[in-house]
């Protein structure tokens, strides 16, 4: 490949003007799960074109801005695994709640801290520093109610997520599976 052309091809790259759009997309999965996608592009007509074959592809529906984003909370989600830590289960939680967490949840092999938006940085620094590791700790949307699927419309609903996730411009995926 010549000099020139591949000179060309960076000065383009790094002179580039495109505007990246952060747009949410809502729509119904296999036996009426909620789903709500959220993507970066700089092609908007083709993200839309792609997320509604992919939910058709899968047996749903692509909805209208808020048919679905009602079923869902906007929460910091903070995740331990137990392993990781040598802090009792209490001492945790009272750590967690005392930094402003809302709620504190132990499972088979993790805790689950949720927060509201607002305090998820303050709350994730004050656990940083009594030297906990997270297996998970981001703001997400939050499912209010869960739907339990059948074989086959659990086999629709991996199909649904696994296409999404193949599209470039898709940034994450919530659902209201009870997985």
């Amino acid at each position: 490949m010549p000099n020139d052309t591949i000179n060309n091809a960076i000065k383009k790259a790094s002179t580039s003007n495109e505007n990246y759009e952060e747009i949410t997309y809502e729509g119904y999965g296999p036996n009426g799960v909620a789903v709500i996608v959220q993507a970066s592009t700089d092609n908007k007509n083709r993200t839309a074109a792609d997320v509604r074959h992919v939910f058709d592809k899968a047996g749903g529906n692509l909805g209208t801005t808020g048919c679905v984003s009602y079923m869902f909370n906007k929460k910091g989600v903070i995740v331990i695994e137990k392993e990781t830590t040598s802090m009792s289960e209490d001492d945790l939680m009272m750590l967690a709640l005392d930094a402003g967490a809302e709620d504190f949840s132990s499972e088979d092999e993790i805790y689950e801290i949720t927060t509201d938006p607002a305090d998820f940085s303050a709350v994730r620094e004050k656990l940083e520093e009594a030297g906990l590791e997270f297996l998970e700790a981001e703001v997400q949307m939050v499912p209010t109610t869960t739907v339990k699927l059948d074989e086959k419309g659990t086999e629709k609903m991996e199909r649904l997520i696994e296409r999404l996730e193949d599209l470039d411009d898709v940034a994450n995926i919530y659902h209201n599976w009870e997985e």
